[in-house]
């Protein structure tokens, strides 16, 4: 079996649909990015300067909260704060639960995420003080542990109807990816089995729960230099440029199969062995999650209302 084949018949193939949410997702990540970064870049002589000073910028008028950058900025805020807070509130409406999939809505709910927190900066020209201060920090809590959310829920394998696999069919699809990688002869079978190189069951049931993640977190970064390096050891010298040192993916087609394979059981095996960890951190998370998003919430909400009741534009 060809190791396309594979890995094919385990994460299936993608979809249309799949790839224009993919394309959606990078167009909006290159928007949040493009405008926060282009407001920031053109506001740095204003934003670096001391509050007490800053009335007397050319671009006051325009950067304060209350200014028209300030303003709009703030009206961007609060309709991502409605977008993010419609992800939990989907799986509570079964209407809205029906319109969509369910991981696509958090893919835009982590966007919207990541983005909230440097358009609510701009708008208080990053400067955190009272109840808009505290709902910063706490919308910026509730960020960082969407990030690292996300990573455990990628962790817990799922097959293609969101159903956690077993234990026991992660080890029959990793004996396929075993048994494609010893066909292939594209590249030695010992550089490609160095990536499959994980510590001990027992040396891993030893750590903490937070120390296992960390340790799965390095043997993820770690692959990366790995395979660029599995990848020089087949390229000249110009290719290996062009792919970065062998970062990129290159134009040999029957390596990058054997490559994909390899990573694919590396991948399986890293999650069967710390699936007892990631699963119990990830409970932990959703424990520590919900309340920073509930008080993010009611701190916006009353610092919103405030403003609309008292005119402090």
């Amino acid at each position: 079996m060809a190791a396309t084949t594979v890995v094919q018949s385990i994460v299936g193939t993608v979809p249309d649909n799949e790839t224009r949410h993919r394309v959606r997702l990078y167009v909006l990540y290159a928007l949040a990015i493009v405008i926060n970064l282009g407001i920031f870049t053109y506001g740095f002589d204003y934003y670096k300067l001391p509050q007490a000073v800053r009335p007397l910028s050319p671009k006051y008028e325009l950067f304060k909260p209350s200014g028209p950058v300030g303003l709009y900025l703030g009206f961007f805020g609060v309709a991502l704060f409605i977008g993010i807070f419609l992800y939990p509130i989907r799986k509570h409406w079964p209407w809205l639960a029906r319109q969509g999939n369910t991981r696509h809505w958090l893919d835009v709910h982590i966007m919207m995420g990541l983005a909230a927190p440097c358009i609510v900066a701009l708008h208080s020209s990053l400067k955190f003080r009272g109840i808009a201060g505290m709902a910063f920090w706490c919308m910026f809590a509730v960020s960082l542990s969407g990030v690292v959310g996300r990573y455990l829920y990628n962790q817990i394998p799922r097959s293609l109807n969101t159903a956690e696999l077993s234990r026991k069919e992660l080890q029959e699809m990793q004996e396929r990816l075993s048994q494609d990688l010893a066909a292939q002869k594209v590249l030695p079978e010992a550089d490609l089995r160095s990536l499959l190189s994980l510590p001990s069951a027992e040396r891993i049931a030893k750590l903490p729960v937070a120390g296992a993640i960390l340790y799965m977190m390095t043997l993820d970064v770690s692959r990366i230099f790995q395979v660029a390096r599995l990848r020089r050891h087949a390229l000249g010298g110009m290719e290996s440029i062009g792919a970065l040192g062998g970062i990129l993916r290159t134009r040999h087609r029957e390596m990058e199969r054997a490559i994909a394979a390899a990573r694919e059981e590396a991948s399986l095996s890293k999650r069967i062995l710390f699936l007892s960890s990631t699963q119990k951190l990830f409970h932990l998370w959703h424990v520590v999650h919900k309340p920073f998003s509930y008080t993010f919430a009611i701190l916006a909400v009353l610092h919103i209302g405030l403003q609309l009741l008292l005119g402090y534009y």
